[in-house]
């Protein structure tokens, strides 16, 4: 076994003098700074609340950085820790990947930096891992589409592809590295698709054969003959499936797992809850499971509130700033060739109106507050428990604040993030075609006598961390049958 450098064919990491005399960072900067401050519908929120003194004193800081910087990738991520003054999500910046690439085609550059290898074929690594008989980190792993082998060098693992189907990554290419520290902890610096690093502090087991590393999940399939508490592995299917399912757990309760709330996932949802109609309305206690949902698409759980629905649901709107660039959006829409006829004439509608108003908070819609009734109120189910964590944002939050109005709905878990006043994102490329931002548009009419950015909304059942991942189901059930 051995391990060398290679040469990469293209890395985002651009380090070549072309973007300095195109563009310089500064350039960037002065740009970035003034787009969101003319557009983002959360800036002068933001400035209310913390202040202009402190705001200036924080574009001080990165006048200076910026001044010194010739790099692109360090820009973009010095230019991102600008926008962080503002908030933590619902809000983008990155590299422009057509930019990039005529970049590499121009200066006919092909490489931009060497990657290190570790050249262990997975037979040998098999062989080797065949005499291990206590679970660690050494294994090979699947975090799809990756297959992963890890291997201990020192004090280090080395997480290096096996197999990486419709990526740039090559195989061997060393994935990730665990160091474990003085006092030991590990620390795990994780290569994304694009070959940036990201770091983490955060690295757990579940069970044996269930990896954690910040926010992303690793599956052990060789050695396959550690054993694993089936607890542990109904709880590692759920949360590596990308799709909806329903369960029944026992008689009384049926279990309905929903990863993400994004629009592509809306027909699989709604097909997993036709085909389950009938057992979920013959159980007395339904769990929804929406632990590590993101979000995505209002429109994805519109069919999961007759289950949980008692009484009116009352949801406050959004206002839009309206200014030239926001408004190009519309204008986006109406041009889109799988909007409907309907849907583009409310495009046109809103186009006209935000155009009236530039300069100011737009509500679309005709009320502050939308009211859903619907006409029937299932007897079963009778309690309805939605598990959540510190990962729920965003649409996902927006569902919850539905939810909690319904007599029979307990939220379990842990707060939510808290990424929901600000929203509606929209992206726009830089006059240097270098660099994509991606901003919002709106503020919710809640704000400020109920807001949830920065605080995330609270469970009505805390689950404490003496209570490990996999049993927050039994738990949450055994709440629900007492």
């Amino acid at each position: 076994m051995k391990s060398r450098k290679i040469f990469l064919f293209f890395l985002i990491i651009i380090t070549f003098s072309s973007y300095a005399q195109k563009c310089s960072c500064e350039d960037d900067f002065y740009w970035l700074k003034k787009t969101f401050e003319e557009n983002d519908a959360g800036f002068k929120y933001v400035i209310d609340k913390k202040g202009l003194t402190e705001y200036q004193n924080h574009n001080t800081t990165f006048s200076k950085k910026v001044k010194k910087i010739k790099n692109l990738n360090d820009c973009r991520n010095v230019l991102f820790d600008w926008l962080l003054f503002f908030r933590p999500a619902h809000l983008s910046l990155s590299v422009n990947q057509e930019y990039a690439n005529k970049l590499v085609s121009k200066t006919n550059i092909e490489t931009a930096e060497k990657w290190e290898k570790v050249e262990i074929k997975e037979e040998e690594l098999k062989n080797k891992l065949s005499k291990v008989s206590q679970p660690s980190f050494e294994g090979i792993w699947v975090s799809a589409p990756y297959t992963i082998g890890v291997i201990k060098r020192n004090d280090e693992y080395i997480g290096y592809v096996l197999e990486a189907k419709g990526t740039k990554w090559e195989q061997y290419q060393v994935k990730f590295k665990i160091k474990e520290n003085v006092d030991k902890t590990y620390s795990v610096v994780y290569y994304m698709g694009d070959y940036s690093a990201q770091k983490f502090n955060e690295i757990k087991f579940i069970g044996n054969n269930f990896l954690k590393i910040g926010f992303i999940s690793l599956q052990r399939v060789f050695p396959a003959n550690i054993e694993e508490n089936q607890d542990i592995t109904n709880y590692v299917e759920s949360l590596i499936t990308q799709k909806a399912f329903v369960k029944e757990i026992s008689k009384q309760t049926v279990l309905l797992r929903i990863p993400s709330f994004n629009y592509s996932n809306k027909k699989t949802i709604d097909s997993v809850l036709l085909a389950n109609n009938k057992l979920i309305l013959s159980k007395e206690n339904l769990i929804i499971d929406l632990r590590n949902n993101g979000g995505g698409s209002d429109a994805s759980f519109e069919n999961i509130t007759p289950y949980l629905y008692t009484n009116p649901i009352r949801t406050v709107g959004v206002e839009y700033l309206s200014t030239t660039q926001n408004n190009k959006r519309m204008v986006d829409f109406m041009e889109d060739p799988d909007w409907s006829t309907e849907d583009k004439e409310w495009a046109k509608k809103g186009l006209d109106k935000l155009n009236a108003n530039i300069g100011k908070f737009v509500n679309l819609q005709e009320n502050v507050v939308d009211e859903l009734k619907l006409g029937i109120i299932y007897d079963n189910p009778k309690n309805v428990a939605i598990i959540i964590n510190k990962n729920n944002a965003s649409t996902t939050e927006q569902f919850l604040l539905a939810a909690k109005q319904s007599k029979k709905v307990k939220l379990f878990g842990t707060t939510t993030e808290g990424v929901l006043d600000i929203s509606n994102m929209y992206f726009i490329d830089s006059p240097c075609k270098d660099l994509k931002l991606g901003y919002s548009l709106s503020k919710s009419l809640r704000i400020p006598d109920m807001e949830i950015d920065g605080k995330g909304i609270q469970p009505d059942y805390y689950i404490d961390k003496t209570i490990p991942d996999y049993e927050w189901v039994k738990f949450t059930e055994s709440i629900l049958i007492k």
